[in-house]
This record gives C-alpha cells, sequence and structure tokens, in this order.
C-alpha cells in the first residue's frame, strides 16, 4: 500500500530523531535527551526564521543575492532594534546555527588531520570551544529581548539545555562531541514550516513522548494530549465559529490544544491571541517555544508560569473573558481546597458552595474555566471519569453546574488514547448560553483504531464525533439527550453510561433450540454406550 506524503514526511522525521537518539545512546538520559532535541530544533528554527525574514526583505528590494548569514556582524548591528521590534529577538550572522554548527565541523576536521588551529584564524577554536560558544547565544538571544514588549516571552528559554552538564560527557571535548552530533542530527531533519503536511515540532514532541513514556508521568512530570484528541476538543469548542477573540488552556502543558485553534481557524481567525498558564517550569518553557516555532508572534501569545488554581495568571489576560477554552489539565491531583480559608471566597470557585477536595483538583479545573469563560463561549475540558459518578463535593458542584444549566454536553472516549494512561477519559463541555435544559451524552468508547500499543483516533473517527454533537439529536446505543430534570433524579450522576444504552452484541441464543439439541445428544450417547457396553461383553465371552 502506498504510503501518504504526511505518512512519508513522518517516517523520515522519526527515523532521523532515531538516529540522534543512537548517537547520544548512553551518555543522555531519554528525558533529558528530549529537551536538548528539542531545544536545539528550536535553536535551527529562530536561526532560519530570522535569516529568512530579513532576505525575503532585501530581495524585496531587488538585492536577490542579499544573504543574512554572509554578512558581517558589525553590519547586521544596524537593524538590532528594527529586529527586537518586529522578531522579538534578535542574533548575529555569526550565531546562526548553520554557521555555528560549519565552523565546528570545520575544525574538527582540521583538528582529526592534526592541522595546527592558529594556522585558520577563522575557525579558531569553533569546535573545541562549541559549548561556550552555545551557551554565549543562547544567553545572547534572551538578552537582546530585554527591555522590549518581548521580553516576558524569550526570558529562560533555554534554561533546560544545560550545555555544560555531565550528563554530555565527563569532558569538555566528550561534551562537544556530543553536541556537534547533536547539532549535525537538527541539520539533517527535513523541515518545511510553512508546506510541510505535518506538524514538525509538535510530531517530534509526541514522537519523543513516546519513545520515553515511561517517564512521561513520572520523572519527567509531563504530559502531552495527542494531536487528535487536541484537534477533537478544539472542533467541539469552535463549534461553526470562524473568529474568536481569545483562546485560553489553564494547565497548557506544550500548547499542542492552543495551536490547534490557528490550525483550524487560521491566525487571522484568533483575534487577540493564545493564553495559558502551566506549572512545570520544562514543560512552560516548552509551550513558549513551541508557539514561536508555529510562527505565533510573540505579541499574540501570553503564557503564565505557575499554580492556575491558587496564583492565577489571568490578571495579565485583560479582563475580557475567552470564547474558547480548551484543555487536558492533570487527573485528581492534591490541591490547597479547605486548607485554604480563602478560597471560597474566591469568585471562581465560591458560586458552587464548596471546594473540590484536596485530594483531587479536578472539579476546581472546571470551576475556574467556567469563571473565565464568556457568555457566547464554549470549555471543552479533558476529565477523569471519576469526576462524573463520585459523592461528596464533588457530586455538589455537578449539582451547581446541571442546575445553572452550564453542562452542554459529556463524551466518552475511548480507553487508552494518552501516553502513559490507559484510563478512558471524558469530555466535558461547557456553555453558559444555551437554547435547552438538557444535557447531550455520547458514547464514543468504540471510536478508535488500534495503532500499537495505543488507541487513536482517526480523522472519520473525529468528524463522526463531531456531526453528533452538532446535531444533537438521540442516536440509539450512540447518543442521548437528557433533560436535566432526569439528571438530578439520578443524583447528578453524569456518566455516560447511565443513559446511554449499550448495544447487547451477545449472540442470541434460542433456548428451545438449545434443548433439543441436547436432547439429541443424550439420546446418541445412551445409544453409544449400549453400544460399546455390548462390545465389551462378547469380548468378556
Amino acid at each position: 500500500m502506498q504510503c501518504t506524503k504526511k505518512e512519508q514526511e513522518r517516517t523520515e522525521l522519526h527515523r532521523a530523531i532515531w538516529s540522534i537518539a543512537n548517537d547520544l545512546r548512553g551518555s543522555v538520559d531519554g528525558w533529558d535527551f528530549k529537551q536538548y532535541v528539542l531545544g536545539m530544533l528550536f535553536y535551527r528554527y529562530i536561526s532560519e526564521n530570522i535569516a529568512a525574514y530579513i532576505n525575503e526583505g532585501e530581495h524585496a528590494t531587488g538585492d536577490k543575492s542579499f544573504d543574512y548569514a554572509e554578512i558581517p556582524d558589525e553590519t547586521a548591528e544596524q537593524a538590532r532594534q528594527d529586529l527586537v521590534d518586529t522578531k522579538g529577538f534578535f542574533m548575529l550572522p555569526s550565531e546562526l546555527f548553520e554557521n555555528v554548527r560549519t565552523l565546528a565541523e570545520s575544525d574538527k576536521k582540521l583538528l582529526e588531520s592534526q592541522k595546527s588551529v592558529q594556522n585558520n584564524h577563522q575557525n579558531s577554536n569553533s569546535y573545541e570551544n562549541l559549548n561556550e560558544k552555545l551557551e554565549i547565544i543562547f544567553k545572547n538571544i534572551e538578552s537582546s529581548a530585554i527591555g522590549s514588549q518581548s521580553e516576558d516571552t524569550f526570558k529562560g528559554l533555554f534554561d533546560d539545555i544545560d550545555i555544560n552538564s555531565n550528563k554530555l560527557g565527563a569532558t569538555v571535548a566528550k561534551r562537544n562531541e556530543m553536541l556537534l552530533k547533536l547539532m549535525n542530527g537538527i541539520a539533517g531533519m527535513k523541515l518545511s514550516y510553512q508546506n510541510s503536511s505535518i506538524d514538525a515540532f509538535g510530531d517530534t514532541y509526541e514522537y519523543l513522548i513516546g519513545m520515553y513514556a515511561s517517564n512521561a508521568g513520572k520523572s519527567g512530570g509531563e504530559y502531552y494530549t495527542p494531536q487528535e484528541v487536541s484537534e477533537l476538543l478544539t472542533r467541539i469548542a469552535l463549534g461553526d465559529k470562524k473568529i474568536v477573540n481569545k483562546v485560553y488552556d489553564p494547565a497548557c502543558g506544550s500548547g499542542s490544544l492552543l495551536l490547534q485553534s490557528a490550525k483550524i481557524l487560521g491566525k487571522s481567525g484568533v483575534t487577540q491571541g493564545y493564553f495559558g498558564q502551566e506549572i512545570n517550569l520544562t514543560t512552560y518553557n516548552i509551550c513558549r517555544i513551541n508557539m514561536l516555532l508555529h510562527d505565533i508572534g510573540f505579541d499574540k501569545f501570553d503564557i503564565g508560569h505557575g499554580d492556575t488554581l491558587t496564583a492565577p495568571h489571568l490578571l495579565h489576560f485583560g479582563e475580557e473573558p475567552f470564547e474558547v477554552i480548551v484543555s487536558n489539565p492533570p487527573y485528581s491531583i492534591k490541591w490547597a481546597g479547605d486548607d485554604n480559608p480563602l478560597l471560597i471566597n474566591d469568585d471562581r470557585y465560591s458560586p458552587a458552595g464548596v471546594l473540590a477536595p484536596k485530594s483531587k483538583a479536578d472539579m476546581a479545573f472546571i470551576m475556574h474555566s467556567l469563571a473565565w469563560l464568556a457568555e457566547s463561549g464554549c470549555a471543552a475540558i479533558v476529565c477523569f471519569p471519576g469526576i462524573l459518578y463520585r459523592g461528596g463535593a464533588e457530586q455538589k458542584i455537578r449539582k451547581y453546574l446541571v442546575d445553572e444549566n452550564y453542562i452542554d454536553c459529556v463524551i466518552q472516549l475511548p480507553s487508552n488514547l494518552f501516553f502513559g494512561t490507559s484510563i478512558a477519559t471524558c469530555i466535558l463541555v461547557l456553555k453558559k448560553s444555551k437554547s435547552d435544559n438538557s444535557v447531550l451524552f455520547i458514547d464514543a468508547s468504540n471510536e478508535f483504531v488500534k495503532i500499537t500499543n495505543n488507541n487513536k483516533l482517526t480523522q472519520a473517527n473525529i468528524q463522526k464525533i463531531v456531526d453528533i454533537y452538532a446535531d444533537r439529536l438521540d442516536v440509539k446505543y450512540t447518543a442521548k439527550v437528557v433533560p436535566n430534570s432526569d439528571i438530578a433524579e439520578q443524583s447528578y450522576n453524569l456518566s455516560v453510561s447511565t443513559y446511554v444504552e449499550q448495544e447487547d452484541i451477545r449472540e442470541v441464543v434460542d433456548i428451545k433450540l438449545l434443548n433439543d439439541e441436547i436432547e439429541r445428544i443424550v439420546a446418541r450417547e445412551d445409544i453409544l454406550r449400549r453400544e460399546i457396553n455390548s462390545i465389551i461383553a462378547e469380548i468378556e465371552g
């Protein structure tokens, strides 16, 4: 069977990553390896991005031979302020990824052929000092934004790429050897940011998570929403809208959910930008890198670092609520809860009259999202299934949500969609302006295909779920529109299985035919037994 262009590009990308992993195998731990690959990929991208931007401007003026990578640093300095204002950062030609890599590779060959480095002034120590060079470049990129609008965007972006870590090698020589191998591997990756049919960064990140999935929820402390689930959530939240004001994810991780809106609507479809918050510092850095890698301008996104539930970054996002909220918050984590007496007076949580349990913050994320949802907006949130039926405080919060008619839909997803967990999660859809007093329940637990050890949503699966959601009609064994009053009678249980009848796929057995067959078997057995006894009697004589 012939592979599609998308499958071919993805296979090539995965091979390149695997090749890099083999080069660094035994030196860099899997989870740290991920950081080095993504960080160096970002360094390559912004180098090519800023060079392409400058070259395009010069070519438009008629200088077709202009190449930013080839001009002196002193000449490039003249454009520093303009580039910081427009791109958010500045890089000298000598700091560009390809120039640094080529120089280091050339110098390494000279050293290997035992030629004196001093005889080649241009390449002086470019390989032996590669670690120092990269460390200076990363600091220069970040410091170029200091005092500008983009300062917060670029601050600390390279913190997780420890160029001088012993993990790269016990000596400077070993580290530089690994760094150059890494750069050569990244340089060999075929990345076409505008014309490629795949999301190179997102696919690289997902592939790396898959390679080290056993660490994803343990030592890494990071979680990733597969692109297909991100697409489903976003399409549910967007509905038929072509333009929205702002997109928000209160637990944004690497930013995959935020970027789906840009992918579906186009950049002009989100007028005010993309907003999110992430508690894990490493993932927070990756998210900002991800936004920049997808050419989202520094003035079009704001990602906060910290605890969304107790220290929300929302004060920086403006007072206007969000039309689209998409999120896959961590499942059943601990939070302050009623240990903090101030939280019950927080405008986000107080309407329900009770706080989410200290041991399970799921409902706190839901109440937080609801508080910042626009009247005309929609929130689609991946949830741990326990919040749909557990008692206590969570039941009281469900009662509030149902009685106030905020729950629009509950979708049961297939199991084993996410790395590191086989849990069959669900999607809770919230709206503040509904046309009816009911909830749509959708059983999508069978909408998947099996891919190796995980299940996966296909485009056909996604489209079917979106269509059922849009139609809002009863579908036998699949969907049911249930009045809020009926949900109240069920003690506010929101489990899909409570309302959507499961199809009985067991074989129907005709009891009369079965009994007749049993009688025939017993009769035949009796005849055989008599014949055997007769034969034995003859033998015995």
